[in-house]
């Protein structure tokens, strides 16, 4: 829809760690959110909640956010299992009555519900199911491997530790340094700011390496730089299907370890955690050969998400990490992120200087 102003639904699970999809679009695109809906939280502000997003109100209906100007709904969570909480249906009839659009990121389509369908028909309202994936995908045959553009994926030592996050923050940096970059989104909060995309874990199986690598072929036009959004964790239990997917679809030449220092088990700040996570070290060792298996990549950074520690504790941890792996180590989110813009731009002047050489 032409100017979207989202009243996002956050119910219950509105914070810094719980609402990735609803805190990346107040990030990122504020002028765009008129209200978050939390019931529990109602009469705060995002800032209040977050730390950022200034005085964005949280309101405890869908009456509330009318009033104040939505024409569109956003589903801001995504909860295990990507299922649309029972109680949210009818905000959403409601929504629609009132004139809005719905945008939802959920492995349950909307579109498929038929009350929700029939009343948007009704009301003459649309509704985007972002992880809904496009038809006859590919096979991956690792053209993504022949592009001329820097190919740079993030990877994580879990979900949820920064890893579109990190790449957004490096964007406007990249194009000041006269490298066209693009952001090449694979989730569906990354679809949602970046305005295209495919959500790779919503992809049977077979497809999720074709899926990337068309993503990558479409962002190499008229780029230098493409920043492909990483997912899950290459020793995640429930995700490493899709992280792998994704190395390997996407050949890249370079990769930007995330990682949030405080967490020591996977998913430890969800549900109970058995799986301990290992060293930066190993992660790199890891990722670099499951990955160069198929197509020569190495990691060039780490990207820190330390927003529960205080500076002295996070510049700490950022030192740490620099040494231990020998590389470039910062928040690109609360400190300078050129460590990594510049180690970047130095992997894409690598890159042009060997494919010319090849050339002559």
């Amino acid at each position: 829809m032409i100017d979207p102003r989202y009243l996002i639904l956050a119910d219950h699970d509105f914070g810094i760690m719980t609402s990735k999809t609803a805190n990346a679009v107040i990030r990122y695109q504020p002028s765009r959110v008129v209200a978050v809906l939390d019931r529990q939280l109602a009469g705060q502000t995002s800032q209040e909640v977050l730390g950022f997003g200034g005085d964005i109100p949280v309101v405890g209906s869908v009456r509330e956010g009318l009033a104040l100007g939505a024409n569109s709904v956003l589903i801001g969570i995504a909860p295990q299992g990507g299922q649309l909480p029972d109680e949210w249906r009818g905000w959403l009839v409601e929504a629609l009555q009132g004139g809005c659009d719905i945008v939802s990121g959920l492995h349950s389509f909307l579109n498929d519900d038929p009350l929700l369908a029939a009343t948007a028909r009704q009301h003459g309202r649309t509704i985007l199911d972002a992880r809904r994936p496009p038809a006859d995908l590919p096979v991956a045959s690792g053209l993504a491997k022949d592009v001329d553009a820097l190919v740079v994926l993030t990877v994580g030592t879990d979900c949820n530790v920064g890893k579109m996050t990190a790449q957004l923050q490096l964007v406007q940096q990249l194009n000041a340094r006269g490298l066209r970059t693009r952001f090449v989104a694979t989730g569906q909060t990354g679809i949602m700011i970046e305005g295209w995309g495919i959500a790779v874990d919503a992809v049977v199986a077979d497809f999720i390496a074709g899926a990337t690598e068309q993503l990558v072929l479409r962002g190499a036009a008229g780029a230098d730089v493409m920043l492909v959004e990483g997912q899950g964790s290459i020793n995640h239990p429930g995700y490493s299907g899709v992280t792998v997917g994704l190395l390997h679809g996407a050949c890249p030449d370079a990769m930007i370890l995330c990682h949030q220092p405080t967490r020591e088990f996977l998913g430890d700040y969800r549900t109970a955690s058995w799986v301990k996570i290992p060293p930066l070290a190993e992660y790199i060792r890891l990722y670099e050969s499951i990955g160069s298996a198929v197509y020569p990549t190495r990691v060039i950074g780490i990207a820190l998400n330390t927003f529960d520690l205080d500076e002295r504790a996070a510049r700490a941890a950022c030192a740490v990490a620099a040494q231990e792996t020998g590389l470039p180590a910062t928040d690109p989110v609360r400190f300078d992120p050129s460590p990594l813009v510049d180690a970047i731009v130095a992997a894409e002047d690598a890159k042009r200087r060997s494919r010319a050489a090849a050339l002559s």
